[in-house]
């Protein structure tokens, strides 16, 4: 039986907004360490440094000046990524996928020139799609060769798997995957679909959208429980890691496959929501007082924390 009710609710653990906030968030983020994972180039050069796989940085545009130099400093790369440093909610991400000439190609197969390039990383500069309007800076990445393990589940979008980390340990996991009714984007608001996974072994638990359940992919028809992510002991370190580098208490993880790189941190989030728990049916806060009771008898490193979790938090 699915969640429907404020008794099953309580029950099973669901935290709401107020609690979120007040408690996860507020108690255990300070705000002194959000740069660290709201500038996106910040969160990458921690990553770096500390070994964590991320997709590699290509260059960085900080001035106006370094726009009108772009077509030669992009001269011999065929596919990219610019996107704000400060951004969110996916505004502002200019996606190339090849070339053609001296124009670049977008995954629809539309064209951008030049001067269209130009223009998009002058709007990044001046702060059109950061956080509060302030001057951002615009970061160009490779793109990421997305496996096909996820082929079928994913309507003209890739898929990325969201991980909650309470204090070092992953305690929830989702995918997100985009449908004909979210615009082939990964967002759950805009009726994208959302699939729990099992944090003991990878494998699909329940699949909502718009908050309710469901089987099938509704645009291909492909059967959502055949998920399963490969490698998801390393997506679960990669995650872990992310506690280290960024010192937050409650966080949200995004972790892309690449098809020869395998996992990479996209990005970090210190406010992630909480439909990850309509989707894996299941509510958090008794998995973060598991962790409690395990954070009081000593430290562990990454590798005993994801052990925990995925031996304590199996389906």
């Amino acid at each position: 039986m699915f969640i429907t009710s404020p008794g099953r609710l309580r029950q099973r653990g669901i935290i709401g907004m107020n609690k979120r906030n007040v408690i996860y968030i507020g108690q255990n983020n300070k705000r002194r360490f959000y740069p660290r994972v709201d500038d996106k180039l910040q969160t990458k050069i921690l990553a770096q440094q500390a070994g964590i796989a991320v997709p590699r940085l290509i260059g960085v545009a900080r001035y106006q000046n370094h726009t009108r130099q772009l077509a030669d400093f992009l001269a011999e790369e065929q596919a990219f990524v610019i996107k704000p440093s400060k951004g969110s909610g996916g505004k502002g991400i200019l996606v190339i996928t090849g070339r053609d000439g001296q124009e670049y190609l977008k995954p629809s197969g539309s064209r951008v020139n030049n001067q269209a390039l130009r223009r998009h990383a002058s709007n990044i500069l001046s702060g059109l799609f950061s956080l509060g309007g302030k001057p951002d800076v615009a970061m160009i990445e490779e793109l990421v060769n997305f496996s096909d393990v996820f082929d079928g589940f994913s309507f003209e979008g890739v898929p990325d798997i969201r991980i909650i980390v309470y204090k070092g340990y992953p305690v929830m996991a989702m995918t997100r995957l985009s449908t004909s009714d979210s615009d082939g984007k990964a967002n759950l608001h805009q009726g994208a679909v959302g699939v729990g996974i099992d944090i003991g072994s990878g494998k699909a638990l329940n699949a909502v959208q718009f908050g309710r359940p469901l089987e099938i992919h509704p645009d291909t028809g492909r059967n959502l429980k055949e998920l399963e992510v490969p490698d998801w002991p390393v997506f679960l370190e990669l995650a872990s890691r992310s506690y280290e580098i960024t010192e937050l208490g409650y966080l949200g993880a995004d972790i892309v496959l690449d098809k020869e790189k395998g996992p990479l941190i996209l990005e970090l989030n210190a406010r992630p929501g909480l439909a990850i728990q309509v989707a894996n049916n299941y509510g958090l806060e008794s998995r973060v007082r598991r962790v409690e009771e395990e954070i009081s008898r000593g430290r562990r490193d990454p590798a005993e924390r994801v052990a925990f979790s995925m031996r304590h938090f199996a389906a």
